[in-house]
C-alpha cells in the first residue's frame, strides 16, 4: 500500500505522492486523472487544490524534484504553499533541515523554521526567479510591455494593477472594500481565466488590502483552481509589489505578515537591482493520510479508503484562533 499525505499551507489543501517509492511510475495521463479525482467535490475524499509529485532529481544540487498537478490537470510552475510542505516530507525522509527542491522553473532552498505554534511545523522556502517582463505571462491587447500600479481600463474603472511573475505570473490589485476583494476579484479571476484576449494562458489574480505598515490581508484567485484559501507565490508576488508601490509603509529589513482566508504566513522581500526574491515562512501541516494500492493509484480508482488523521489540524486551527 501506498500512502498519499493530506496536508496544506495556509488551508491551501493537496496531497503528496512520492514516485520513488512505487514499482512503476505513474505517467502523466495518469497524474492528470488522479489529480482529477482526488480534488473532485463527488467523493468522501478531503477536499484538496492540487497533488504535489515528489521524484527524484537528476540536478547536483537538489534533493529531490517537486511537481504541481491543479484540479484541472494542467501542471503550475511553482507552488509556495505545496513547497513548504513537500520540503517538510523530504526533511523528514532524509533527515536534513536545510537543502534545495528542484521545481519546474528552478531549485528552491528550503529550511526548517520554528514551530509557528504547539504542534504547526513551519518552512521558509526561497520564491524565485521574479520577472516582470510580459513575455512571462504573456499579457497582450493591454497596450502596455509591463504592468506597474498601472490603470487597466479593460479590467476595471477604477483598480490600478501590478504584474509580476515569480515565476508563476500574478496579477496584483491593492483595493480598499471587501466587495472589491471578494465580488470584484471573483468576476475579474474568472474573466482572466476563461477564454480572454488579455492573459490567453490564464493568471493568478490577487487582490490585496493594506492593514497597517508591514501587514497585508490577500485572497487570491487562482489560475486552474479558482478562489484559494492562500496562495503562496500569489502573497509572495503581492509582497512584493506592497514593496514596490508603497515603499513608504514597508520595511524590507523585517518580515511582512500577510494573513490570508486560511490563516498566516510571512515574507521577507528581497528587493535589490541585482537579485530580487522573495522568503516564505508558514505552516506545513499534515493532516493525514490515506492508503492506496498502486494498482489503484494507476487506475485513478479509491476504493474502501483508509484515512488516519494526525490530530495537527486542531492545533493549526488553534493557531489561526490566536491570531485573529
Amino acid at each position: 500500500m501506498i500512502n498519499l499525505f493530506y496536508v496544506h499551507g495556509s488551508e491551501n489543501h493537496f496531497y503528496i505522492l512520492d514516485q520513488t517509492l512505487l514499482n512503476n511510475k505513474l505517467n502523466d495521463n495518469e497524474l492528470i486523472k488522479l489529480t482529477r479525482l482526488i480534488t473532485s467535490t463527488d467523493n468522501d475524499l478531503h477536499p484538496a487544490d492540487g497533488l504535489l509529485v515528489v521524484d527524484e532529481s537528476s540536478h547536483q544540487d537538489a534533493l529531490a524534484q517537486m511537481r504541481v498537478i491543479n484540479a484541472d490537470g494542467s501542471e503550475a510552475s511553482m507552488c509556495g504553499n505545496g513547497l513548504r510542505c513537500v520540503a517538510r516530507y523530504l526533511a523528514n525522509k532524509y533527515h536534513k533541515d536545510s537543502f534545495k527542491v528542484e521545481t519546474k522553473s528552478a531549485d528552491l532552498l528550503v529550511n526548517r523554521h520554528a514551530d509557528l505554534a504547539h504542534n504547526v511545523a513551519a518552512f521558509s522556502v526561497e520564491i524565485s526567479p521574479v520577472y516582470f517582463d510580459g513575455k512571462y505571462f504573456p499579457f497582450q491587447n493591454l497596450n502596455t510591455t509591463s504592468i506597474l500600479n498601472t490603470a487597466l481600463p479593460q479590467l476595471s474603472d477604477h483598480l490600478r494593477f501590478t504584474a509580476i511573475a515569480v515565476p508563476n505570473p500574478h496579477l496584483i490589485s491593492f483595493v480598499e472594500n471587501d466587495h472589491d476583494l471578494n465580488d470584484t476579484l471573483g468576476a475579474i479571476g474568472k474573466k482572466l481565466n476563461d477564454p480572454n484576449p488579455y492573459f490567453t494562458d490564464g493568471v493568478n489574480v490577487n487582490f490585496a488590502k493594506i492593514l497597517s505598515r508591514n501587514k497585508l490581508f490577500v485572497h487570491t484567485y487562482e489560475r486552474g483552481v479558482g478562489f484559494t484559501n492562500a496562495c503562496g507565490t500569489g502573497m509572495s508576488a503581492t509582497s512584493l509589489a506592497f514593496a514596490i508601490n508603497f515603499p513608504n509603509l514597508v520595511n524590507t529589513k523585517e518580515p511582512i505578515d500577510v494573513y490570508n482566508p486560511g490563516g498566516m504566513v510571512q515574507t521577507k522581500v528581497h528587493n535589490t537591482p541585482n537579485s530580487q526574491w522573495i522568503e516564505l515562512i508558514g505552516n506545513a501541516t499534515f493532516v493525514g493520510k490515506l492508503s492506496i494500492s498502486e494498482e489503484n493509484l494507476h487506475a485513478a480508482k479509491i476504493d474502501n479508503i483508509n484515512f488516519t488523521d494526525t490530530g495537527e489540524e486542531l492545533d493549526y486551527q488553534k493557531f489561526v484562533d490566536s491570531i485573529k
